[in-house]
């Protein structure tokens, strides 16, 4: 099974150059990688295999992609690739889609280390505090909230900056099958404590006991990000006054994202506290999710619910 820890890093001014200048280096590959792809003719596009053995030659011929640690450089073409099939699959669906972008300085934020080039030290520093050493970049101090499952695998670590300044750091965890508790059989749930719920208009869901939960009320925030925009609007656009406000832009934007997330997670919560058995329906629900969406809100996924 696979999952992810995330964690809040607060990296010194030295180390934070050092992450600034591997995403700028790594936005300038990504791009690279792109214009390499686009260049191709059309019935020889070079795959992820091919583009990853052309990394040594592109580091001779431009030094500073020589910056980057091998397997990062390969999860970047990797990145690529990967997004490129999401956009196939779009467009295999109906979806109208174009073809990637150009990667500015705003859009990239982050780079994986695939497998090696990082280390993680939980016994050093104080309690709750931890220490990750990324290749090129140096130590990067974490708040190391909760530990690494005994169990688990750390596969990939990424660091990245947020619009808001903040630093994080998330590990891709992989924990064997055998430590994975198994997701027990319909026919062997006992119905008598369960309940059904139901995506709803008026209200966010519905129980088959009769309750409803409201929709989160989010107009106060969403006053204030339309206000913060309004000011970032009359900015200098790549003035120090318009970055102080794309930042106070950014954080508004969060403060809803976290209060949605904080709002899912307590509904959920109660939900498998209160019920043995939570049931859901089995059917796309893509228009009622639009509208949820604009309400600030989304369905959650509620562990151990099963299908009917």
């Amino acid at each position: 099974m696979e999952h992810s820890h995330r964690y809040r890093a607060y990296p010194s001014d030295e180390v934070a150059a050092a992450a600034e200048h591997q995403l700028n280096v790594h936005r300038q590959l990504y791009n690279h990688v792109r214009w390499d792809y686009e260049n191709s003719p059309e019935n020889d596009k070079p795959s992820e295999y091919d583009q990853n053995n052309k990394l040594p030659k592109w580091k001779s011929e431009w030094p500073v992609f020589a910056d980057t640690y091998s397997k990062a450089a390969q999860a970047t073409v990797a990145r690529f690739h990967r997004n490129l099939s999401n956009l196939r699959r779009k467009k295999e669906k109906g979806y109208n889609v174009g073809r990637l972008k150009r990667q500015a300085p705003s859009d990239y934020r982050s780079v994986t280390y695939n497998q090696s080039g990082f280390d993680l030290d939980d016994k050093r520093g104080r309690d709750r505090f931890a220490y990750v050493r990324f290749s090129k970049v140096g130590w990067m101090k974490i708040c190391h909230s909760r530990p690494i499952p005994e169990h688990a695998t750390i596969k990939e670590a990424t660091f990245k900056k947020e619009r808001t300044g903040e630093w994080f750091v998330t590990f891709s965890l992989e924990t064997d099958e055998e430590h994975v508790p198994e997701k027990p059989d319909v026919d062997s749930l006992d119905t008598s404590n369960s309940v059904g719920i139901n995506l709803g208009i008026l209200n966010y869901i519905h129980t088959s006991d009769g309750k409803t939960v409201d929709w989160l009320d989010l107009e106060d925030e969403y006053e204030r990000l339309h206000r913060e925009q309004r000011k970032l609007s009359r900015k200098e656009h790549g003035s120090n006054n318009y970055e102080k406000q794309r930042r106070k832009v950014a954080k508004a934007n969060r403060r809803i994202r976290r209060k949605v997330l904080d709002y899912q997670h307590k509904l959920t919560t109660w939900l498998v506290k209160e019920y043995d058995a939570v049931f859901v329906e089995d059917w796309n629900a893509s228009g009622r999710w639009e509208r949820s969406k604009q309400a600030g809100c989304c369905m959650a996924t509620v562990h151990y619910a099963p299908r009917v």
